[in-house]
């Protein structure tokens, strides 16, 4: 079991990793190519590289049956739920980023490390000191790192803000998922309607060029095939094992990639602040997985 969830924090973050580079990826291809158009590609690639690997584990047995009485293990509806709030959270934040800073949206975004632990309350989920001192480390680290300026709550701030919630309610419904169905297919659905949905609010909202698309071609593939036809699938992968809390923390490393990819691609630099930032989300991540779990009391 301890070598199962290991495994797990190392899968996400390898994903958190992905990610990380992927926002060098989204401010590249943002110069050609609207918000939605951007996801809607990126999403649809990611489930064309997915579909072969998701149909051939279908001949599998899924780990149980998503709903009672089904025989199938595809979840459509599961992925249906999970795909309408990860085409929410990436909306947001992709749009959000039009009218606020990096820096903001890095910080405000990874609220979602502190919302899991406190969403899951409501679920009847119980968090261990350790993982609610790791979530609170991690999101000031993430202040020290991402906010260069006075915090003030801009439009675009106010989307993000929204979009951390979702962020956090894509984590505990993938946590909650995993377990209940076969991963691939789960994960294939829920690119797929993130697609769809990003495709028609572009078709309808954004200028679509061929021009822009072949512009941002390189950005797209990456954000395509690695950021989501890889990595979001190895989240679901890992999700299967990893405490939530643990997950959120860990994945929220993705900032610290990303500072990381923009000082190696777009020479931006992280300075004292952000160097003590990433020393508080590394304090935070080893909070989260040594600090002493309370033994669990037998049943009477």
């Amino acid at each position: 079991m301890r070598t199962a969830s290991l495994r797990a924090d190392i899968l996400c973050l390898i994903t958190a990793l992905i990610w990380g580079f992927a926002f060098v990826a989204q401010r590249l291809g943002m110069e050609h190519i609207g918000p939605m158009a951007f996801n809607g590609i990126r999403f649809a690639l990611g489930a064309i590289a997915l579909a072969p690997l998701a149909v051939r584990s279908m001949r599998y047995p899924p780990p149980a049956p998503f709903l009672a009485g089904s025989k199938d293990g595809f979840p459509w509806l599961g992925g249906a739920i999970a795909g309408a709030i990860l085409f929410t959270g990436a909306s947001l934040q992709q749009v959000g980023l039009k009218y606020t800073t990096a820096g903001k949206a890095g910080f405000i975004t990874g609220l979602y490390v502190v919302l899991v632990p406190l969403l899951g309350l409501f679920l009847g989920q119980r968090a261990a000191r350790g993982d609610v001192i790791g979530a609170v480390a991690s999101a000031v680290g993430l202040y020290f790192l991402s906010v260069t300026e006075d915090f003030t709550l801009a439009p675009g701030d106010g989307l993000e803000l929204i979009g951390a919630v979702f962020w956090a309610a894509h984590v505990l419904v993938i946590g909650w998922l995993s377990p209940r169905t076969r991963a691939l297919p789960l994960a294939l659905a829920q690119y797929a309607v993130c697609s769809a949905l990003s495709l028609v609010c572009a078709f309808v909202f954004e200028e679509i060029t061929w021009e822009g698309i072949r512009g941002a071609a390189w950005p797209i593939l990456y954000g395509g095939l690695l950021s989501v036809g890889l990595a979001y699938t190895l989240q679901v992968v890992a999700q299967r094992d990893a405490n939530p809390t643990h997950a959120a923390i860990l994945l929220s490393f993705e900032t610290v990639f990303a500072a990381v990819g923009g000082a190696m691609f777009l020479n931006e630099s992280l300075g004292s602040r952000g160097l003590f930032g990433c020393c508080l989300m590394f304090a935070g991540m080893m909070a989260a997985q040594l600090w002493p779990k309370a033994p669990v009391r037998p049943s009477a």
